[in-house]
């Protein structure tokens, strides 16, 4: 998969680089030429020396080198790639970054380049939690960045945990594996045209108050990104969420499950539908104009209720029905067994389910996460896939419908 492949490597500073020693050596055994760029701070913990040994490449580090600039220029570096990797990525490189800053070598080539660029984190998990780091990262993938990781564990200091660590190096050559593929797969999905629905529906009880779940859309929006990276054209139909929809994407933002079923419908025809939403099966009949008071009677005031419509299930059986369409399952029990009997009553061909407890897998299935563990369930049975990141979940998704659609 990576023979001949061309990888630029941009070390930044931080405990994490030594682990970048042995990530070059995976890419040279399968047959990668990894060419590598180091800030000041990387030098810091691990050695320009030992990057070369391993890349069997010279290091570059110095954007006023005359002799560097002139055998070959961050320009000329940044284009002969094929990838930009950048591992570890600290919390000031990410702010370099998604501003835009090229006051250095590493900075120049990200802004000079036209090939894709994969980012590996590494920080406390304090500074990766920082609002302004979040900020930065949420820029940088609307910017079409993608991104493996952090990973959740020990960090270097003494007594401190949580998400920060930077990815096995085998994970971050997956990672580069699937973005080739990805690339492959992209040419048989360029022109077909992708709806994905996202996020929860917010279904008023009067002015102030609404009927929700606990979705983030964040599985939707990584799907939406993943279509997009792979060559499709993709409308996303989302409701409320605190998230920007990836650069490229047609965005239909909605609040209610009746104007999702509205928006679906304009959005057809489509060869693929993906209904990532958490739609709410029920919804106030008569919602109040006026915002409900207590009186002081300690009378609850009655609500009646009606079902939303079946979303899934009429594009399912509509005679404007896509190619390929995919349902979610939410689920807190028997997930196989629910999502499996969801599958035959929607009509769908494939449905995506998780199990959002609190108790699964140490709560990572829970609504608002970035991780998931899947079970991807057809006619032919299911399947069971690794935690992995939304994206990742997303990316995998791209291979299964490729595969699919294009038999």
């Amino acid at each position: 998969m990576l023979n001949q492949k061309h990888i630029l490597l941009i070390l930044t500073g931080g405990i994490a680089a030594y682990k970048c020693l042995d990530f070059i050596r995976r890419l040279r055994e399968r047959g990668a030429t990894v060419r590598c760029v180091m800030t000041k701070s990387a030098a810091e913990f691990v050695t320009p020396l030992s990057v070369q040994a391993l890349s069997e490449n010279p290091v570059y580090d110095d954007l006023f080198d005359l002799t560097q600039e002139d055998e070959i220029g961050h320009i000329k570096l940044s284009r002969e790639a094929d990838l930009v990797v950048v591992a570890p990525a600290s919390a000031d490189f990410l702010a370099k970054m998604a501003n835009g800053l090229a006051g250095d070598l590493a900075g120049a080539v990200l802004l000079a380049t036209d090939k894709p660029v994969l980012v590996a984190p590494a920080m406390n998990p304090f500074m990766w939690n920082h609002a302004a780091t979040q900020r930065n990262v949420a820029q940088l993938k609307e910017d079409g960045i993608r991104f493996i990781g952090p990973e959740t564990g020990e960090m270097a200091e003494k007594n401190e945990a949580g998400r920060g660590r930077l990815s096995d190096p085998l994970e971050i050559v997956a990672a580069i594996e699937d973005i080739f593929s990805t690339d492959i797969l992209a040419s048989k999905l360029t022109g077909k045209k992708v709806l994905i629905t996202a996020g929860p529906t917010h279904e008023p009880i009067d002015p102030v108050r609404y009927i929700a779940n606990r979705s983030s859309g964040k599985q939707g929006y990584a799907i939406a990104e993943a279509f997009l990276n792979a060559g499709a054209s993709v409308t996303l139909v989302s409701g409320p969420v605190n998230l920007t929809a990836p650069q490229g994407v047609t965005l239909m933002p909605v609040e209610t499950a009746q104007q999702m079923q509205d928006a679906v419908k304009a959005a057809l025809p489509a060869d693929i539908a993906i209904m990532a939403a958490a739609v709410a099966d029920w919804r106030v009949d008569g919602a109040s104009v006026e915002k409900i008071k207590k009186d002081g009677s300690g009378d609850i005031p009655p609500l009646s209720f009606t079902e939303n419509p079946d979303i899934l299930r009429e594009l399912s059986l509509s005679d404007r029905r896509p190619a390929l369409v995919v349902g979610f399952a939410a689920e807190t029990q028997k997930v196989i067994e629910h999502a499996t009997a969801k599958l035959d009553r929607k009509g769908a061909d494939m449905i995506v389910a998780n199990d959002v407890s609190s108790e699964s897998a140490g709560g990572i299935g829970v609504m608002g996460g970035d991780e998931n563990i899947i079970h991807l369930i057809t006619k032919d049975g299911h399947e069971t896939w690794d935690k992995m990141s939304k994206y990742d979940v997303a990316r995998r998704l791209v291979d299964v419908i490729a595969a699919e659609v294009n038999k």
